[in-house]
């Protein structure tokens, strides 16, 4: 039998908890012991306007089931603020679930700046401001659970996402990398690309898909990750409706050209259907291993 998965005495922060995946995150930990931080700006799905309503319901459930929450309603570009909440009600921050999103979709042609510079300073500055006010704290109690929110939009691209895409690919590389820097210290880091129906996804997903994927069938990946034992770090998952799959790079074998009198494009074209061939591909999983037929092909080993 497997042990119940508990978060008794750990402290917490979930951004975008308000609604959706946030909310489903938030009330699940509760339930399972932690202490809560619920933050939400409480603004629209495209990043207008805040309020305290849909931070302060959650917490009010939250309570209502005898667990322990605290409120924060900054803006997840403020992640001082928020983890500051943590610290003066709790004493400590154990778990940061970067969740919180907005949309503001727009075909590559007719995006503004805003459009592009909302979605990035929400998503990647929002979850670099809030983890790298966590990291100290985990850091220094030996201790950290991180989790990352990316999207099948920022894995593979979607029309109309340019924005939203660069955003959610970015947490991939931001998650890896705190994986190999917390290792040392068990700050443990992973990534997410959720499925789930939502305030952002009922814009382009029909109403019937959008009740059926229900933010409650990620949240238990979450907190998998977020527990004590979990020791996978650095890793992706893509998870939806109760099924949950992890996914890697991989990459062709690849061709090694004599480059004693230079390289053509011509010989590049020649050798197409090798370089694009994936039988018996490679599956690296760090920079280095990466390296290893780059400098292969320079005539030193690794």
């Amino acid at each position: 039998m497997v042990d119940e998965i508990r978060f008794d005495d750990k402290v917490v922060v979930i951004t975008g908890a308000g609604a959706g995946l946030g909310r489903s995150h938030a009330l699940a930990f509760a339930s399972r012991g932690a202490k809560v931080v619920v933050n939400d700006l409480g603004g629209s799905a495209t990043g207008e306007g805040k309020g305290s309503n849909a931070a302060d319901t959650v917490v009010e459930e939250i309570k209502a089931a005898g667990g322990e929450a605290v409120a924060n309603y900054e803006s997840v570009e403020n992640g001082e603020a928020i983890i500051k909440t943590a610290i003066d009600n709790y004493g400590r921050v154990d778990v940061v679930v970067n969740n919180a999103g907005i949309l503001r979709d727009s075909s590559f042609k007719k995006m503004t700046d805003q459009d592009w510079d909302l979605i990035y300073k929400v998503h990647v500055l929002g979850a670099y401001k809030v983890t790298k006010a966590a990291w100290p704290y985990m850091l220094e109690q030996g201790y950290g659970r991180i989790v990352n929110t990316a999207s099948a939009a920022g894995l593979y691209g979607n029309f109309g996402q340019a924005n939203y895409s660069m955003a959610k690919i970015g947490m991939v590389g931001f998650t890896q990398t705190l994986a190999i820097e917390g290792a040392k210290n068990n700050v443990i880091a992973n990534v997410i690309a959720p499925v789930a129906g939502s305030r952002m996804t009922e814009t382009i997903l029909p109403p019937e898909l959008v009740a059926a994927l229900k933010p409650e069938y990620i949240t238990p990946l979450v907190m998998k990750l977020c527990s004590e034992k979990n020791e996978e770090t650095g890793s992706i998952f893509e998870v939806g409706a109760g099924w949950i799959s992890k996914l890697r790079w991989e990459r062709t074998k690849g061709v090694g050209f004599d480059i004693s009198n230079g390289l053509s494009p011509e010989a590049v074209e020649e050798s197409w259907d090798q370089i694009t061939d994936f039988e018996n591909a490679d599956h690296p999983t760090t920079a280095q291993e990466s390296f290893v037929p780059v400098l292969a092909n320079l005539g030193i080993k690794m």
